[in-house]
């Protein structure tokens, strides 16, 4: 068994839940409202023990289980129903299934697995629902009676883990560009390409660079969430867990850096190429980048996850729990596809990516 953070309200003895819109910790039961710094001194480990039954069952015919799976399970006890809570191995922050209290494990964030920040949630359940409802106004090609069939089977606030990465780029890249002449006289029509070598240097300093450090979360999902204000971030406390999700990093640093590698190397790519000109054409020959006073802190950021299933096909979206942000894919009308003669024309070449764009915009 692990130690959980229960936290109770002083007055009534209910359990406290981090109230978003007014950034306190507020007692469903008798709307009592406690700054979160005041409470600081509950964010100590709980200590319970529990005795193990010792019933006597024939269990000869038990499957055990694999050494892989058991490495996986957490088992830990509610500090107010004693209920039993079963978690995987990166659960940080639950419910009671039994008398539905917001439970913090406490050992899923202590030594070096505690994170540096948290950016608390500012938007709600009832906000998050709105939002999806917004996200499927206007789009044209969205079958009519998937808002009418679609019911949420899931909607929940996680505190998503991540690794921010801060570091000073220094980049070099050369290039190839031509510029193109025309011209004519009685006889023939005349084309001069002239050919140039373009060398480019700078470097960049980058701050807070998220990428999502959990195996659950789908990277393309969280990179849409996009940007967070990282002013609003504070210094990590559990009691902001309370009424939400959380789950610890199962992704380390080092399998993240190749991400991180990756977009630093685009950003600051893209960088260089802003900086030519006049050229008609450009094309990159080759390119070098060098990260120095590279820092990585550790961050829990506000997502808000909603799975929905429709005609046996699973649908996830997410909104980022501090801005709004939404996201997530929705299913096409193919019959409204053949009407507006898209599914055809896309095959049609330039034709078609046109109108790929457009269908994208309907969606």
């Amino acid at each position: 068994m692990s130690d959980l953070i229960n936290y109770k309200c002083p007055n009534c003895d209910g359990a406290l839940v981090f109230d978003s819109a007014t950034q306190k910790m507020k007692c469903p039961y008798c709307d009592s409202e406690f700054d979160v710094e005041t409470l600081e001194k509950l964010d100590q480990v709980l200590e319970k023990t529990a005795a193990e039954d010792t019933l006597s069952w024939d269990t000869t015919e038990r499957k055990e289980w694999t050494e892989e799976e058991a490495a996986q399970v957490r088992r830990y006890v509610c500090n107010t129903c004693g209920g039993e809570i079963i978690g995987d191995a990166t659960t940080g922050a639950t419910a009671c299934p039994f008398c539905g209290n917001p439970t913090t494990i406490s050992e899923q964030f202590s030594g070096g697995l505690r994170p540096d920040l948290i950016i608390p949630f500012k938007l709600d359940k009832k906000q998050a629902k709105e939002a999806l409802k917004n996200h499927m106004k206007g789009k044209r090609l969205l079958p009519k009676v998937f808002q009418e069939e679609n019911h949420i089977d899931e909607i929940k606030g996680i505190y998503v883990p991540f690794w921010l990465y801060n570091a000073t780029a220094d980049g070099s890249a050369s290039y190839t560009g031509t510029t193109v002449r025309c011209w004519s006289d009685d006889d023939y029509d005349y084309t001069e390409t002239s050919f140039y070598k373009i060398y480019r240097e700078g470097s960049l300093d980058f701050a807070d660079i998220p990428v999502d450090a959990s195996e659950k979360m789908a990277d393309d999902l969280m990179d849409s969430l996009e940007p967070f204000d990282f002013s609003e971030a504070v210094d990590f406390q559990t009691a902001y867990f309370a009424g939400y999700f959380a789950d610890k990093y199962d992704v380390s640093v080092e399998d993240c850096q190749p991400r991180i590698d990756a977009r630093v190397k685009q950003t600051m790519d893209d960088a260089l190429r802003t900086t030519i000109s006049f050229y008609d054409t450009v094309s990159l020959d080759d390119s070098c980048v060098d990260v120095s006073n590279g820092k990585v802190k550790y961050a829990l950021l506000p997502v808000w996850l909603l799975n929905t299933t429709w005609r046996g096909e699973k649908f996830t979206f997410a909104m980022n729990g501090q801005t709004g942000k939404f996201v997530g894919n929705l299913p096409v009308d193919k019959g409204l596809a053949l009407r507006y003669g898209l599914i055809s024309l896309l095959a049609g070449g330039g034709i078609g990516a046109a109108l790929g764009a457009l269908m994208q915009s309907m969606l």
